[in-house]
């Protein structure tokens, strides 16, 4: 063996010892806090954070609601110096505007109305420790600059007090919103973004977690099992895919209430596709939707393949339309009459007012006869009915893909939930 070849043997080694102590660091990490899952995404979450922790340097959470943030101050408290010194947890969204000041930094007796005594904020309660700020994004102004002090210089100054204090402490941040487009709006300092937002870490949404989600499940199924006293929750392996391909809007507090919910009112342990879908809410699936130009009455489409239909159908009225209002001009020698009928729609003047010359004057492709337009080419028939051409394509990709659902949804470029829901529609799931 070559000198070469060994070098490149023992960091092969060495490498693959490092990435084995990650792995099993970032599950010990999993089972302390209870954390399931093995998405990519919320494994480079566990290490960042761990990472960081050591340090003193702030950090910004962000992630949609119910996603998990909460989680990682813990992680990061429970593996920093402070470990020992106190943790608090503030839902800067839950507090009026009005005392948010007192509560964060404190204030003196006679401050205002009802200080009937000095009060300490949790900036000096813990002192030493971890204070994490639960939708920061929610902080009034005037409050977020005093925020800004204190993560620049550690002092602040109590509501009502002159006195400047000291304290020293960590903050970890956490946000569902666009922080970014709320300091572009003038809702957010940027100054204090930048200075939260010393290391960022990102929870991904349940939807990019697909591998999870029925791990998710399993488990929220056998706590209520436990706690409800009852058999464990089960899904068919259709109910699984539905569960997958549901986007979860709530994300994994979504999955948990519906689990339990479940749980509950199932008397039959073991839950088909039909029982699940009763479970999710319709209207968080995000269908396409259009909205008809001509009365009040809005039309709902249920995949893009309609909606293509109906641009199709469209045009093609507006063509039979412009054929007729040139037709009708070619019969008209005034000069002043020759205009198109303001009635016309837009789109049939514009392509009118675009027409060459030539084509103005004449056209011989229009011919009168018995007072109708005939076109010299043959016209045929075809149903432009939105339900009939759906149905044929699904029958198509049943029969192409032998009866399996997932691939001929695949193949419709629809979900597999609005599958079921249209072979129930058009009674094809016999």
């Amino acid at each position: 063996m070559s000198v070469k070849t060994a070098i490149f043997a023992v960091i092969s080694y060495l490498n693959r010892k490092a990435l084995g102590m990650e792995n099993r660091n970032i599950q010990t990490i999993k089972q302390r806090f209870e954390i399931i899952g093995n998405n990519v995404g919320l494994n480079r979450a566990i290490d960042i954070a761990t990472q960081v922790a050591p340090t003193d340097l702030s950090v910004l959470i962000t992630g949609e609601s119910g996603a998990g943030k909460e989680i990682f101050p813990r992680i990061i408290h429970a593996y920093s110096v402070r470990k020992h010194a106190s943790y608090i947890a503030i839902n800067c969204g839950a507090i009026p505007e009005g005392t948010i000041d007192s509560e964060l930094f404190g204030h003196e007796k006679g401050a205002f109305t009802g200080a009937v005594s000095d009060r300490k904020g949790y900036f000096e309660v813990t002192d030493g420790g971890t204070i994490f700020l639960d939708e920061v994004g929610e902080l009034p102004l005037p409050t977020q600059a005093r925020l800004l002090r204190v993560l620049e210089t550690g002092e602040f100054i109590r509501v009502g007090s002159s006195k400047i204090q000291k304290s020293n402490i960590r903050v970890i941040a956490a946000t569902n919103l666009d922080i970014p487009n709320a300091v572009k709006n003038g809702k957010f300092r940027e100054d204090l973004y930048y200075r939260l937002n010393a290391i960022p870490i990102a929870i991904p949404p349940l939807r990019e977690r697909n591998e999870d989600i029925h791990l998710l499940f399993r488990k929220f199924a056998a706590d209520f099992a436990e706690k409800y006293r009852m058999p464990t929750i089960r899904l068919t392996e259709e109910a699984v895919h539905l569960l997958q391909m549901f986007r979860w809007p709530g994300n994994v507090r979504q999955l948990k209430n519906i689990t339990e919910q479940i749980s509950i009112m199932e008397q039959e342990r073991t839950v088909d596709a039909s029982t699940l879908q009763k479970y999710l809410p319709e209207n968080d699936h995000m269908l396409p939707t259009l909205t008809s130009g001509h009365g009040s009455s809005d039309t709902t489409f249920t995949s893009e393949r309609e909606i293509l239909y109906k641009i199709l159908f469209d045009m093609k009225k507006d063509m039979n339309d412009l054929k007729r209002s040139v037709y009708d001009l070619m019969q008209n020698n005034n000069p002043e009459k020759q205009k198109v009928d303001p009635g016309t729609s837009l789109v049939v003047r514009n392509m009118y007012e675009n027409l060459p010359s030539e084509i103005k004057t004449h056209n011989p492709i229009i011919t009168h006869q018995n007072d109708q337009i005939q076109d010299s080419e043959v016209v045929i028939e075809e149903s432009f009915s939105i339900e009939k051409k759906e149905k044929e394509l699904i029958i198509k990709a049943l029969g192409k893909n032998n009866g399996k659902r997932k691939l001929a949804a695949k193949d419709l470029e629809i979900s597999e939930r609005t599958l079921y829901r249209k072979l129930k529609e058009y009674n094809l799931d016999d």
